[in-house]
């Protein structure tokens, strides 16, 4: 594990995102345009889907799909109960805002899972290709978890027409999905097609991407008086408690190593693009700052240097091949 850990730590996307932080703590003027960021960001999430939707049509659909759907759901609305009471305990954050980061620790980081499949390519690792179908899935369910612990304290989130669009319309959700099935419409032949697009460019354009993240995780760390201690250990424990479930769940299923770790990924990492989104509907008085903070500055890091290496080893030695 050791030494997939530093050969995690010393890959081009990892590289690259330390980079971007480096840069913001250094106060540096390096930045991604924002509609660069914004290309790279449609780019990414139509490679993963399409290539996933092609994985499908050749695997065929089974009741093991049905199953990891399902078990992706279940696990998004679980895990920000479970993240609320520990956060609670760990933390004095106000029931809003730590039910508003437990949400984020229910929903998934895409980009978590796309650096997860590189892992999984580089180490020559196979996994189930309707696993972004689950990405896809565990997206909204805990949003709803979210507003559901703060409306037992009080009456200020509701599931207004806005709410419902922002979750069932967010955009990523309507990329990932319409390339999913988009690739699993034209199968292998489509992705022959377009392979020198969406294979090729890959990791190349995932560099940039992750370049980005790490600017505004570096600025977000400079902000970091924002969380307390407790706040902090939260972001470090709450990755390992939803790979463990990920995990169960998982090995119940009976996926592959490749597929059990890419559920433990799922599981482990935080949203900061849709959930945050809704949040912003929906609590407005939530403070962005502390969740945002959290989960792009203190979970997404540990995930990608240290949790991507872990999940790996641990699926290879309880999943087997």
């Amino acid at each position: 594990m050791l030494d997939l850990a530093l050969a995690n730590l010393l890959s081009p996307i990892v590289l690259s995102f330390v980079l971007g932080v480096a840069a913001a703590l250094a106060r540096s003027d390096l930045s991604v345009p924002e509609a660069v960021a914004k290309g790279i960001s449609i780019y990414l999430l139509f490679a993963i889907g399409f290539k996933g939707g092609a994985s499908l049509a050749e695997h065929g659909i089974d009741l093991t799909l049905g199953l990891s759907l399902l078990a992706g759901v279940i696990l998004s609305f679980a895990l920000p109960l479970a993240g609320f009471g520990l956060l609670r305990m760990l933390s004095g954050m106000s029931r809003t805002d730590a039910a508003a980061v437990a949400g984020h620790y229910g929903s998934i980081s895409i980009v978590t899972f796309v650096a997860g499949t590189s892992v999984l390519a580089d180490a020559g690792i196979a996994s189930e290709g309707y696993m972004v179908a689950v990405a896809a899935a565990m997206e909204a369910p805990a949003i709803l978890s979210a507003l559901w612990l703060i409306s037992r304290g009080s009456d200020d989130a509701e599931l207004s027409s806005d709410l419902w669009r922002e979750i069932l319309l967010n955009g990523s959700i309507v990329l990932l999905l319409g390339s999913f099935v988009i690739g699993m419409a034209t199968g292998s032949d489509g992705l022959n097609r377009i392979a020198p697009f969406i294979v090729s460019p890959f990791q190349g354009v995932l560099c940039l991407f992750l370049l980005d993240m790490g600017i505004i995780a570096g600025r977000g760390l400079r902000q970091a008086g924002v969380l307390d201690r407790g706040a902090i250990g939260f972001g470090l424990l709450m990755p390992l408690v939803g790979a463990s479930a990920g995990l169960v769940a998982a090995l119940i299923i009976g996926l592959s190593a490749g597929g059990t770790m890419l559920l433990m990924t799922l599981s482990a990492s935080a949203s900061y693009i849709a959930v945050p989104a809704a949040m912003r509907v929906a609590v407005p008085q939530a403070n962005p700052s502390i969740y945002l903070t959290l989960s792009l500055a203190v979970t997404f890091p540990f995930n990608l240097v240290l949790g991507l290496p872990i999940y790996l080893t641990v699926a290879q030695s309880l999943a087997g091949s």
